[in-house]
């Protein structure tokens, strides 16, 4: 079986800051670096670094960004072949600004990830006989994440929705797609407007989401762990005590992680756990990818704690 990921590639241009600037203000930075990203291929990263065959259908530009990202995933066990090289455009870029909290913001030129369309999808449909799960973030254009859901649930895989970036709404029609929606509590509050610092709107945002057709919901609460809940009943797995440097690309390391664990066979309960300690470990690296835990970090993490 493998992980299929549908979605952005982006090159990361870092800079670490004592703190966050406030509009119209200009500080000093500590450092800069560039790191490979883009929440699609962080996703294909995370899931193959923990071992599962992992194909990524994406754009990248026709630049040097673009040649770099690609032989970076290929150095990482993702498979590339059908990400296309886009002539017309430059590669996907994020702009990151990073606390000396771990906070960070983030602005996303998305270059080739915006011209994602539907002869993408048709590129995807050659991977689903084999799929575990498709992978889906926001990062490319809604209306083709629609068409890659519809194609997957005709082929009876897996579909994964990280809604992130989260827009103020999500139609109906991709909500009803989905089996597993992952939403943070920024995007959460993005798409349902209920707070998750009260504890009770947990399960009032699941029911949001439930109420649109999606099977199974898990929230990811950061320091307070992740909710999960769906037709069989709901469980809470608590957060891994780390040490947060960065939490760019936790997100996309717990979904990785989940992925991997259902290319595995393991259970639902089973695959939030792996989430959880692949999010806590990228939490403690800086960078996007960069941060992603190998196979034998992350086992020695799982066993000693």
């Amino acid at each position: 079986m493998s992980v299929i990921v549908f979605g952005s590639i982006n090159m990361d241009l870092v800079v670490q800051t004592g703190r966050l600037p406030s509009p119209g203000e200009t500080l000093q930075g500590d450092q800069f670096f560039t790191a490979p990203g883009g929440k699609g291929a962080n996703q294909a990263v995370a899931a193959a670094r923990l071992g599962a065959l992992t194909y990524l259908v994406g754009r990248v530009g026709e630049d040097s960004f673009g040649q770099e990202l690609l032989a970076h995933l290929n150095e990482t066990g993702v498979q590339t072949e059908w990400v296309k090289v886009d002539s017309k455009t430059s590669s996907g870029v994020a702009m990151i600004a990073v606390d000396g909290e771990g906070e960070n913001t983030i602005i996303i030129i998305p270059g080739a990830n915006g011209r994602v369309e539907r002869s993408d999808v048709d590129r995807l449909k050659n991977l689903f006989s084999n799929a575990s799960s498709l992978l889906l973030q926001l990062e490319v254009p809604l209306a083709v994440n629609i068409a890659a859901a519809k194609e997957a649930k005709k082929a009876g895989v897996k579909i994964i929705l990280d809604p992130a970036p989260a827009p103020e709404s999500l139609p109906d029609e991709l909500y009803s797609l989905i089996d597993i929606i992952t939403p943070n509590e920024t995007e959460t509050k993005a798409l349902t407007g209920l707070d998750l610092s009260d504890e009770k709107n947990g399960f009032k945002a699941a029911d949001f989401f439930r109420e649109r057709g999606v099977e199974t919901v898990v929230l990811k609460l950061g320091e307070k762990g992740v909710f999960c809940l769906n037709k069989a009943g709901h469980f809470r797995v608590e957060a891994f005590p780390v040490k947060a440097v960065d939490t760019v690309a936790a997100g996309d390391a717990f979904n990785g992680a989940m992925a991997a664990a259902f290319e595995r066979g393991l259970s639902l309960r089973e695959a939030v756990i792996w989430g959880t300690a692949a999010g806590a470990l990228a939490t403690t690296k800086s960078g996007a990818q960069p941060s992603l835990p190998d196979r034998e970090t992350f086992e020695a993490f799982l066993n000693s704690h």
